[in-house]
């Protein structure tokens, strides 16, 4: 069988790529930055418009008519540019919420287990375990939040802890969205991860092959060779990982892909941090805004813990090494 991305899905990605660096540029990205996070509406539009979250609606519903692995892709780019808001949330609700589909609504998620709610201030409606939130009951819900500090300055949090008895359909679950659709969620979640992990390799080696230090570029030096090594080295097992699961759609290779892509993008954020030295750590490079969203969303839809127990289930009866009397039994 042949894995490798058709033209087609190239081209989807290639677009994807064009259309972010003209509606979200690193001017754009600074500006988001400054005002604190928060929906872009306009933004929102336009990538409703380019069909971002109808990709996979029928067309006969309005949408576009792929799948998971064009998904995939699509999510890849948006994690690549950082793009903010509740994107994944947004898609997964399209069809099932009114303007979705089409960029005129903002969608988030109540994931339970006490985990803030992202974007909440500025949705439309509210995905949980018994439904939809929306109107009334999605009014209660936003006016009892409360507001806590996020550590991505892009993504304004919000606890809505202690509310799931005072507002109807809630449900205080450990999943918002059970079955297939977390599974959709956490895996393309991974896919912005990886994204996330691919743009701090180039950035790294960007800056590796420009700075200097004691009259060589620190490329150089082998030190910060095996670290853009390490990063690529990473990087490319969660890729392969995220495009097999949006193939197989495999709740169990979904688990490896995002314990993979969390991986990566956490480590390699750090890892370009220490490329870049103490410039790395100062407000007006990009690279502690890839660490904080890494961090982010490494606890969103599918914890490290929550993946490693589907993993560990997935490996069946842990059965003896030896047949002799000195087996374990």
């Amino acid at each position: 069988m042949d894995f490798q991305l058709s033209d087609d899905q190239r081209a989807l990605r290639s677009g994807m790529r064009d259309l972010l660096g003209a509606v979200f540029d690193r001017d754009r990205l600074r500006a988001a930055v400054e005002r604190g996070g928060g929906v872009d509406r306009g933004l929102w539009r336009e990538l409703g418009a380019a069909g971002f979250f109808a990709l996979r609606l029928p067309e006969e519903a309005g949408g576009v008519g792929l799948g998971l692995p064009e998904a995939v892709l699509l999510f890849e780019e948006a994690g690549r540019a950082l793009l903010p808001g509740p994107l994944v949330a947004t898609h997964l609700a399209a069809g099932l919420v009114k303007g979705a589909a089409e960029g005129e609504a903002v969608v988030t998620v109540v994931e339970g287990g006490g985990l803030p709610v992202a974007d909440l201030g500025g949705a439309d409606a509210v995905l949980v375990a018994g439904g939809v939130l929306t109107g009334e009951e999605l009014a209660a819900f936003v006016a009892g939040a409360r507001p806590v500090r996020s550590m991505d300055p892009l993504t304004p949090l919000h606890s809505g802890e202690g509310l799931a008895a005072d507002v109807k359909g809630l449900v205080a679950a450990a999943e918002a969205y059970p079955g297939a659709q977390r599974g959709e969620g956490a895996l393309l979640t991974a896919a912005e991860q990886l994204g996330s992990a691919t743009r701090t390799t180039e950035l790294a080696v960007q800056h590796a092959r420009a700075r200097e230090q004691f009259g060589s570029l620190i490329g150089s030096f082998q030190a910060v060779k095996h670290l853009c090594a390490d990063m690529l080295a990473r990087t490319e097992p969660a890729r392969s990982a995220v495009y097999a699961a949006a193939v197989t759609g495999d709740p169990v290779e979904i688990a490896a892909a995002k314990l993979l892509a969390d991986d990566a993008a956490v480590r390699n954020a750090r890892d370009c941090l220490q490329i870049h030295g103490g410039m790395g750590f100062t407000w007006e490079a990009d690279v502690h805004l890839h660490l904080k969203r890494a961090w982010l969303r490494a606890a969103r839809w599918l914890t490290a813990a929550e993946a490693e127990e589907i993993l560990a289930a997935g490996l069946g009866p842990v059965r003896p090494l030896y047949g002799g009397s000195a087996s374990l039994r």
